[in-house]
C-alpha cells in the first residue's frame, strides 16, 4: 500500500494581501538575483548585434532604428533609477504611463526588456552570455574599440 503524504507549505498561509504576489525571486543557489541595472547594462552591449542585422538590411529600416533608440533610452533609464527586482515590471509600465497617449513603442519595447530579465533570472546560459558581453557576428566589426 502507498501513503499519499502532501507536502504543507511553509511560511504563512495565503492572505489577499499576498495571494497574488509571488515570493522574491532567487538564483539556484539561493542567493538573489540579478538587479535590473546589471541585466540592463549587458542587454545595452546585445543592442549592438541588433544594430549591425539592421544597417545591413537592404529595405528602409527607419522603424527598426525607432525602436532601437525607446529601447537604449529605456536600458539606460533603468540603468540610473536602479529599481529593486520586484519593482522593475512597475518601473517599467510607469515609463509606459509616462510616455504618455503614443506608449505603444514604449511599451512593446519595455516588455523586450522585461521579458529579457526575466529570461536572464532563469536561464543560466543566457545569463553567461550576456555576461561575456553578448558575442554575435552581427555586431559591427569596431565594437571591441567601444
Amino acid at each position: 500500500m502507498v501513503e499519499v503524504v502532501e507536502a504543507v507549505p511553509k511560511g504563512p498561509p495565503p492572505t489577499s494581501a499576498n495571494l497574488h504576489h509571488p515570493p522574491p525571486r532567487c538564483s539556484v543557489s539561493g542567493t538573489p538575483g540579478p538587479r535590473p541595472r546589471d541585466i540592463c547594462r549587458e542587454l545595452l552591449a546585445a543592442l549592438d548585434a541588433s544594430e549591425g542585422r539592421r544597417q545591413r538590411r537592404k529595405r528602409d529600416t527607419t522603424p527598426d532604428a525607432i525602436g532601437l533608440a525607446i529601447k537604449l533610452d529605456l536600458l539606460q533609464r533603468a540603468i540610473t533609477a536602479d529599481p529593486d527586482p520586484d519593482q522593475f515590471e512597475a518601473w517599467l509600465q510607469e515609463q509606459c504611463f509616462a510616455a504618455g497617449p503614443g506608449e505603444g513603442g514604449v511599451r512593446a519595447m519595455a516588455l523586450s526588456i522585461f521579458e529579457e530579465w526575466r529570461l536572464a533570472e532563469d536561464a543560466e546560459y543566457f545569463r553567461d552570455w550576456l555576461a561575456r558581453g553578448a558575442p554575435s557576428d552581427d555586431a559591427p566589426r569596431d565594437r571591441a574599440a567601444r
